[in-house]
């Protein structure tokens, strides 16, 4: 007599899967209104979640266009996401804003753009740069349009004016609108 015994089959339960549900690369993103290109946003690397966040793990750029459609500003930062629950792009890392008519260079280390609100705030420290008047606008956190025609400081720390190689030099402590 031959008995022969079978282990029972157990259920396995593999590892839940949290990497990304969704890679595109070459990521090109556009707003409109009524017809004219408003935000233009891309990025090499898009990372979709199950949360339906997406992150972009390298370089984003974004352009924002005025009604006639000419670029007006364009932003640059190391990396940023996307939260659909929120309706909130975050950039991250070296983040550059550029305004092309009036010469100003805004540098900080994250912005938020909300493209429901058309607004973009921070509340990390940041420094606005007019090349035009020779000043520097040091602050912490600050409101803005997202095409960046109006920015409201919350806290100035200090405007200053350079000069060539020399450095900054102090100018009375007061906020202004760009």
């Amino acid at each position: 007599m031959l008995l022969t015994a079978c282990e029972s089959k157990k259920d396995k339960i593999g590892a839940v899967y949290n990497g990304p549900l969704e890679i595109v690369n070459d990521l090109v993103v556009k707003y409109s209104e009524q017809g004219n290109m408003k935000v233009y946003v891309k990025t090499p690397k898009s990372l979709t979640y199950q949360n339906e966040t997406r992150v972009f793990p390298d370089s984003v750029n974004i352009s924002f266009f005025d009604s006639l459609g000419t670029v007006v500003t364009t932003l640059r930062s190391d990396s940023g996401r996307y939260d659909r629950n929120a309706d909130l792009y975050i950039v991250k890392g070296n983040v550059r804003v550029v305004k092309s008519e009036t010469k100003e260079i805004l540098t900080t280390s994250e912005l938020n753009w909300s493209p429901g609100t058309r607004k973009v705030s921070t509340d990390k420290a940041l420094s606005v740069k007019n090349i035009r008047t020779s000043e520097i606008t040091n602050a912490i956190g600050m409101d803005a349009e997202q095409d960046f025609s109006r920015i409201k400081f919350r806290k100035a720390t200090g405007i200053y004016k350079f000069k060539g190689v020399d450095g900054p030099q102090s100018a009375p402590d007061t906020a202004r609108a760009l």
